[in-house]
């Protein structure tokens, strides 16, 4: 190797493998709550009574496995670690909204596969963010430096993602402390456990928007376009499908449905950007 040659810093294979572990869980996750969403009863570790939340989590869910399962393919660590912060963050927050709303989950009810898909979900959110900072903090650890950035964002899309990700901590982090009090404020109607839960969802698509901005190269960042894409599409799908729960006379109502049609013009222009210049490299190596 050359002096000036950069020895990119390879992804663990357990970070991998414990990204591809994610995705299978959440894509049961996801899958059950978009497909089942008037079934959470039986089929999911709390009942929802809103058919809204439920497939809005589970559109949530769906799409943070396309994140997880591209990011457990990349070799290089600066393309797979877009990934870790906010799954990461993610599951402690969904651990701590578990443990204090731990008597509205479905531990005693007469259903064995409720009662067991109950005590799984409280397995994975107590063992994924151990795992999970275990092996982050051996990935750290592993030679190598970051590539360079050949494909920088446009100032535009910089912006636009540091400006979403405040407004989805500010008010993530006010659902998840007061749900009581900010609830109302919300489109449609959230109780105290799924306020915090939608609270931490928002937290945790907050962290990988910044971290976008910082990671600022459209290589690195295709896994998360791609996972934009769904979320913001899945997310109108469920509004389509429950519209009737929408408090649509509200400005509240317009600034969701504006925010969620943005998250999927953003995934599509940089899925669409990433491979285009892909491409356009493949070309100039050849």
């Amino acid at each position: 190797m050359r002096m000036n040659e950069v020895r990119p810093r390879q992804t663990l294979a357990g970070m991998r493998a414990m990204l591809f572990v994610a995705f299978l869980l959440v894509l049961s996750v996801g899958s059950s709550l978009f497909i089942l969403t008037a079934q959470t009863e039986t089929y999911f570790a709390w009942s929802i009574p809103s058919l809204l939340t439920a497939a809005t989590f589970g559109a949530s869910y769906l799409a943070s496995g396309v994140l997880e399962l591209l990011a457990s393919r990349q070799q290089a660590w600066a393309n797979a670690r877009i990934a870790v912060p906010a799954v990461f963050v993610f599951s402690v927050l969904t651990l701590i909204a578990t443990v204090i709303h731990l008597d509205r989950f479905h531990f005693n009810v007469p259903a064995w596969i409720t009662v067991a898909g109950t005590w799984v979900w409280l397995g994975i959110y107590v063992a994924v963010p151990i795992l999970m900072a275990i092996l982050w903090w051996a990935q750290l650890r592993v030679p190598g430096e970051d590539p360079p950035r050949t494909a920088p964002l446009p100032a535009w899309l910089r912006w636009l993602l540091c400006l979403l990700s405040v407004v989805f901590i500010l008010i993530g982090s006010a659902l998840f402390i007061a749900p009581s009090l900010v609830a109302p404020t919300w489109p449609w109607a959230l109780t105290p456990l799924t306020g915090r839960a939608m609270g931490a969802w928002l937290i945790g698509w907050s962290v990988a928007l910044g971290q976008m901005a910082w990671e600022d190269d459209v290589h690195r960042l295709r896994p998360a376009f791609l996972s934009l894409l769904a979320l913001g599409g899945l997310q109108l799908i469920a509004l389509a499908r429950y519209a009737n729960e929408m408090a649509w006379h509200t400005a509240a109502a317009w600034a969701y449905v504006t925010a969620m049609a943005g998250l999927f013009l953003i995934g599509a222009y940089g899925s669409f950007t990433a491979r285009r210049t892909s491409h356009r490299a493949a070309i100039r190596a050849t």
